[in-house]
């Protein structure tokens, strides 16, 4: 593979046209796609120095209009639920599209996801896309500017969002990559090992929607404070998880919102890659890919099923814009919006 190139990826069921952007260095081969600023593969070598595609996700635009998932994709103007599609800001109330039930969800029915990016900027180990969202676009206020940066750095890939509104707004960006450190053909990912650095989450409602507090995790299936495999017998049989089909919750990553500090760490047996997280954000959603579709067809031909990746979406917290318990998610006119999280990846036996 060449050092950094960009080349053609087929167009989209609507006819636009979608280009891959390959980045390389010794440690990591990313590849990254203007629908959706969607990372499409993510190779590191694993503890016998075979090169490893640690991500899901699909080998043309088709599969990534048609199938739902988010895959690999940045997500905004606003990741996870709000309830009821509406917030207040300024006085006034702001009414959006609903996708997920009654409730906004990664944006709505089109969002960031499923956008063709602009390339900015391309070098050998570091790529630039943006996307303009104008004023109203699904609901929300102001003619927004996304960036969205990838960094290759030694065996780290960096990921730095970054957004300014001309009208007071809201804004979380997130990237939804499916992990599975056996390799993403590999099946279902709940026996890896899975540590979140949060002593806090925040409970849901039946509908995925939080009912504003932090509660510890101690005592509960939510303690994930100690690496362990994803699923317990314990787990297996919990309410919380019941409801959701595994795990799909939010946690409060321990430290300062706005520093960049551990947030996940995960491992697989079967290959010795690990992978550690790092945030400036305040939360994660931890989801273990529940509602995968069971036939759906993946890069190479490979079958995805429930639970064949897992989902370390750094982000506000969800619902945060009618929480006042929770850090504001609020842009204000002409601020720059900068969150930076990082994937270090490293191999043992």
């Amino acid at each position: 593979m060449e050092k950094s190139v960009i080349r053609p990826f087929g167009f989209t069921p609507s006819g636009q046209p979608v280009e891959l952007i390959s980045l390389q260095n010794q440690q990591i081969r990313c590849q990254i796609l203007t629908l959706g600023a969607t990372i499409q593969s993510l190779c590191v070598p694993d503890a016998h120095g075979q090169w490893v595609d640690v991500v899901l996700g699909y080998d043309s635009p088709k599969e990534y209009c048609l199938y739902g998932g988010y895959l690999g994709a940045t997500v905004g103007r606003f990741a996870n639920r709000i309830a009821s599609g509406r917030f207040s800001l300024g006085g006034n109330t702001y009414t959006l599209n609903t996708n997920s039930g009654n409730h906004h969800l990664h944006g709505g029915k089109q969002g960031f996801s499923h956008r063709i990016w602009q390339i900015e900027e391309v070098s050998e180990h570091h790529a630039v896309l943006s996307l303009t969202s104008p004023d109203g676009e699904e609901g929300y206020p102001g003619t927004l500017k996304a960036t969205a940066h990838f960094y290759l750095e030694g065996s780290k890939l960096i990921l730095r969002h970054q957004a300014i509104c001309d009208q007071d707004t809201i804004c979380s960006l997130t990237n939804h990559s499916y992990f599975n450190l056996a390799g993403h053909h590999s099946g279902s990912a709940l026996n890896q090992l899975v540590q979140l650095h949060a002593d806090y989450f925040t409970p849901s409602d039946s509908e995925n929607i939080p009912m504003g507090t932090l509660e510890p995790v101690a005592g509960t299936v939510m303690d994930l404070r100690v690496p362990g495999p994803i699923d317990t017998p314990e787990r297996r049989t919990a309410p919380a998880l019941q409801q959701c089909g595994g795990f799909d919750h939010n946690f409060a990553i321990n430290g300062e919102p706005g520093t960049l500090r551990p947030a996940a760490t995960a491992s697989s047996p079967a290959t010795g890659i690990k992978m550690e997280v790092a945030t400036t954000l305040p939360g994660l959603q931890f989801y273990t890919g529940n509602f995968i579709y069971p036939k759906t067809i993946g890069k190479a031909g490979c079958g995805y099923a429930p639970w064949h990746g897992f989902c370390l979406e750094t982000q506000f917290f969800p619902d945060s814009p009618n929480q006042p318990g929770f850090l504001s998610p609020l842009l204000k006119a002409g601020t720059l919006y900068d969150h930076t999280t990082s994937f270090t990846f490293t191999a043992e036996n």
